[in-house]
């Protein structure tokens, strides 16, 4: 009787959920989840459909997009198993008979991210048979960064091995760009990804052996119920948009900016990110005192060793573009050792001026001393939810926001659909929605991610948003070491380790009201400040009571970057600006090979080497003018992009430039002397033009098509011939 009743009041609810927001949707399926006095309501969404859901992860981009496209899969009545690819015992897919669906990024040099080099390998392997993955049908999502030339490698090697062993695509695989934005792709891969599945589950339902998702016999009357509803939940809405504040024409913003936005945005429905479902709570303790100040300190998992800086030195003069300081690291005593090539992580905390000016924003400021305790929410919706593992468990305030967080991070656009709920006024709300909805990608990136905000700079163009500590923890990542290539040899210097850097500057724009410094080197220039040694000037002397500085540092090992082993085999560096550090490395060890080894035969050596002034930012200039005299370097190809033309005959720009120049002789060591290669600089210009001009390079002296140059210098890649240490 209460089924009879019931009944038509629920179908026609189901029905208005078709036009109506995604909240009265979910209410709409609690209610049919809920437990009734005949029990008979639990019964319409007992049985819901599984795939499994694989990532591959470096910097947490691909597990958080994972994570995203789970909650969005219990949104819709499915059951997404994830795991990480380095997860191996909680998944098999030799005998997987649901789809599955990857996540992976790229790293390094075209590399998979560490979890996936496993997992990668082993599907690489030759001895697998043909048919091996015969049986799987998946959907592959690849994050990359244009800017690198390996783009998406690891999501194109997977998915072409992938078929090689014959699994079938159920759905194009999406390649996203952290270069230009990686929601431009990953957010319609994933509202596109439903449909497909639900194809694709489909499709399979007939195979009887389909793990977890067989229909209970007693349930076989109720399954059309429950593939409507996953179906008006594929189709809903992301939710009506907030009203807009009624305003005079007059008062219109004239021009879109960070606060205000400008028809049609302004007039538009909006489609918006589902809310990330809360899943944590987090409380202020007692000040914890016994662990002296705030017991703040880099948060890392692997050996950290604290050494001393025992030089500081400017390379660049004052007018320079850009500050390039070299820094020399005490190692001695330290199990910490290298060889040139090699690069290693510095731990820096957020700049104190963003950490001060968040506590004093979040109202928290009498409270950094405070012990932070967090704890999962025990009715949190979101799947495999877990505290941060990188979080101290005794951690304060202060050093949550000092060492555990990103906090300098751009804001996601999920952040910012978060955001919302903790905003009270109105427009404010709306222009939220606005930024971190599908219409207004553009504005996202022209306002929040090309100038690249901050959470504290968002926060202050939005004076009602207030929110939770928990909120932070939950959307800002982890804050990562970062890296620098050595520019030095232990040959050449025992015990020592240096490094050099470009002090990143942001100037003042729009939402940013003073300019700031790059998160690491803004710190590492403030902290040499009292020892550094201006360009030309003398060394400071020692600071009397006051203590050298220190930094934290662990090993990165490269496994290619490094000199040939064979001492006969020539080679050819590029590295224009900072890109010259690990070269100097190089040819300090070979320098000290050959006066070792007097007589002993080693292969020519170039360098090519670009900066905008010769005055200004030509570094290291008499250290490789010394390499010359003495032999070690060969030949050294400078260019100058800054500086007037003299003579007749234009000068070389740029650094592709001058191999073009040097077609010949670059050819000769590369494709008949199989000599080595090496880039190292900056990815989204530098390393781009170079590849292309060695392409070129390849095909006028070799006499080859563009595809066959191609060809060539993708088989220099493979033989671990041209190498890169390139940074965006």
């Amino acid at each position: 009787m209460g089924l009879n009743r019931r009944g038509p009041r629920f179908a026609l609810a189901v029905l208005h959920n078709v036009t109506q927001p995604r909240r009265d949707c979910r209410r709409a399926c609690e209610f049919l989840e809920a437990p009734g006095p005949f029990g008979f309501l639990a019964m319409p969404c007992q049985v819901k459909s599984r795939f499994l859901l694989l990532y591959g992860s470096q910097r947490g981009q691909a597990k958080a997009i994972a994570e995203e496209i789970g909650e969005q899969a219990g949104e819709r009545g499915l059951v997404a198993d994830i795991c990480c690819l380095s997860q191996e015992d909680k998944y098999n897919l030799e005998k997987e008979t649901a789809p599955v669906v990857f996540v992976v990024s790229t790293t390094g040099d075209g590399e998979p991210p560490d979890t996936a080099l496993r997992f990668v390998k082993g599907l690489r392997a030759k001895t697998l048979p043909a048919d091996h993955c015969a049986h799987l049908r998946y959907a592959l999502l690849a994050l990359g960064d244009s800017n690198y030339p390996h783009f998406c490698n690891c999501g194109k090697t997977i998915d072409k091995r992938l078929r090689e062993l014959g699994a079938q695509q159920f759905y194009a695989t999406g390649h996203a760009d952290d270069g230009v934005g990686l929601e431009l792709v990953v957010d319609p891969w994933i509202e596109g990804l439903w449909e497909a599945m639900r194809k694709a589950l489909s499709d399979m339902s007939a195979a009887p052996e389909r793990r977890g998702c067989a229909p209970d016999p007693g349930e076989a009357d109720r399954s059309g119920l429950d593939l409507k509803i996953q179906f008006l939940a594929l189709n809903d809405s992301a939710g009506p948009s907030p009203a807009v504040p009624e305003s005079d024409a007059e008062t219109a913003p004239l021009e879109a900016s960070l606060h205000a936005s400008v028809p049609p945005l302004s007039e538009s429905a909006l489609g918006v990110p589902a809310l990330p479902p809360p899943f944590l709570s987090a409380e202020l303790l007692e000040p914890l005192e016994l662990l002296g100040t705030d017991g703040d300190g880099p948060c890392a998992e692997e050996p950290v060793h604290q050494v001393s800086v025992t030089r500081a030195e400017q390379l660049t003069r004052e007018d320079a573009v850009k500050t390039a300081l070299l820094l020399e690291l005490e190692i001695a005593g330290t199990p910490f050792s290298y060889e040139p090539g090699d690069s290693f992580h510095v731990f820096c905390p957020n700049p104190t001026t963003q950490v001060e000016g968040l506590l004093q924003r979040l109202g928290l400021a009498a409270r950094r001393g405070h012990r932070v305790r967090l704890q999962l929410l025990p009715q949190t919706r979101k799947r495999a939810a877990q505290i941060p593992s990188y979080i101290p468990e005794n951690a304060t305030l202060h050093c949550l926001l000092t060492w555990c967080l990103e906090i300098t991070s751009v804001p996601k656009k999920a952040f910012l659909r978060a955001l919302v709920d903790c905003t009270t006024d109105a427009a404010e709300q709306r222009r939220l929605l606005e930024l971190c909805s599908k219409q207004g990608s553009a504005d996202y990136s022209r306002f929040v991610r090309d100038p690249g905000l901050t959470l504290l700079e968002l926060l202050g163009a939005f004076p009602s948003c207030a929110p939770p500590l928990s909120l932070l923890v939950e959307h800002l990542p982890r804050l990562h070491p970062r890296p620098y290539s050595a520019a030095s040899s232990s040959l050449c210097h025992p015990g020592k380790l240096r490094f050099v850097f470009n002090i990143a500057e942001y100037p003042a724009c729009s939402g940013r009201p003073v300019p700031r410094r790059g998160v690491c080197t803004g710190w590492l220039a403030q902290l040499v400040s009292p020892v550094l040694r201006p360009r030309g000037g003398p060394r400071p002397g020692p600071q009397p009571g006051l203590p050298g500085p220190k930094v934290s540092v662990s090993l990165r090992p490269s496994t290619a970057f490094h000199l040939p082993s064979d001492p006969t085999v020539p080679f050819i560096m590029v590295g224009p600006g900072t890109g010259v550090a690990p070269f100097i490395g190089f040819l300090q060890h070979r320098d000290q090979q050959r006066r070792e080894i007097p007589d002993g035969d080693f292969g020519e050596t170039w360098l090519f080497f670009g900066c905008r002034h010769k005055d200004r930012d030509f570094l290291f200039r008499e250290e490789l003018e010394r390499f010359v005299e003495s032999g070690t370097l060969t030949h050294l190809k400078v260019c100058f992009s800054r500086d007037a033309q003299q003579g007749e005959a234009p000068a070389p720009k740029y650094v592709q430039d001058n191999l073009r120049l040097h077609t010949r002789d670059v050819a000769r060591v590369l494709f008949k002397q199989n000599g080595c290669f090496y880039v190292c600089g900056d990815a989204k210009n530098m390393a781009r033009d170079v590849n292309e001009a060695l392409i070129g390079i390849a095909g006028a002296e070799l006499g080859l098509e563009k595809l066959e140059a191609l060809q060539a210098v993708a088989a220099l890649r493979d033989e671990k011939r041209y190498l890169q240490d390139i940074w965006g």
